[in-house]
């Protein structure tokens, strides 16, 4: 399984240096005031690493709200095992 996801991942390695080779055009990119010039394959490609970047932060300040949500709830009392019981048995009478 392994050798699968490796496999896998050489190709779309393969395919994004065919990505960026075919796009070598000279782009002017402005942010925040700054502007620089750079290929058109590897301005979408720091994007997309950026892009990524800002998802894997956003999970992750989601995952540690939810485990310091987890960690401040009171605990539940647990039920005895069994089916639950009132005290008073049901009587069955037959026909």
């Amino acid at each position: 399984m392994i050798w699968v996801a490796v496999s896998a991942r050489l190709v779309l390695l393969v395919l994004l240096i065919i990505f960026i080779l075919q796009n070598q055009n000279r782009v002017t990119v402005h942010y925040l005031g700054a502007a620089g010039e750079l290929s058109l394959g590897m301005a979408l490609f720091i994007a997309a690493v950026v892009g990524g970047i800002l998802v894997a932060i956003a999970g992750a300040a989601r995952i540690l709200q939810l485990r310091s949500q987890g960690r401040h709830l009171p605990a539940l009392p647990s039920a005895p095992p069994g089916p639950a019981t009132t005290g008073q048995h049901e009587s069955t009478s037959g026909p």
